[in-house]
């Protein structure tokens, strides 16, 4: 009976020591998976430390550029309302031509008699020019032929 308890005590120590042994080598796989596990965390945060400097940059860049649109849209609106007087000006340079062309073709209806007048009379001028320069031109013509009728005769007495 002894023997069994000797017999025992050593199976129960065998057993402690494999499960000792096994219980060590869990614990080993274990602290390499949390060390793995630890230097992908550690890429992770410096992946992310190096986003998040990225992402502050782009929201600075956001910001200057935001405030950048909005001065050059300020200062556009100003563009845009001498554009809109221009117009308002040309509007009103335009009216006021049609109202003189509608006052000069309201004065020329009442002047039709007038205005037909004129052209008659300034037609007949032109006419009684006409004859005049005629007349004149066909003197002219008559003293230079007078002349060189004069002018040959000379020549006959010469020869």
């Amino acid at each position: 009976m002894e023997i069994i308890l000797y017999l025992s005590v050593a199976v129960i120590a065998i057993a402690f020591l494999v499960l000792v042994i096994s219980l060590s080598k869990t614990l080993k796989s274990l602290q390499t998976t949390l060390d793995s596990v630890s230097g992908t965390l550690d890429g992770l945060e410096k992946q992310l430390d190096g986003v998040t400097r990225e992402t502050t940059e782009l929201l600075h860049k956001t910001n200057n550029l935001a405030d950048d649109i909005s001065r050059k849209s300020e200062s556009l609106n100003g563009v845009v309302n001498a554009v809109k007087d221009v117009g308002n000006s040309v509007q009103r340079f335009n009216q006021s031509i049609h109202n003189v062309q509608t006052m000069v073709d309201l004065q020329i209806d009442k002047n039709k008699d007038k205005i037909s007048q004129v052209v008659q009379w300034s037609n007949v001028f032109l006419e009684l020019k006409d004859k005049w320069q005629s007349k004149k031109t066909a003197k002219i013509d008559h003293q230079l032929e007078g002349e060189e009728m004069v002018s040959r005769q000379r020549e006959r007495v010469r020869y």
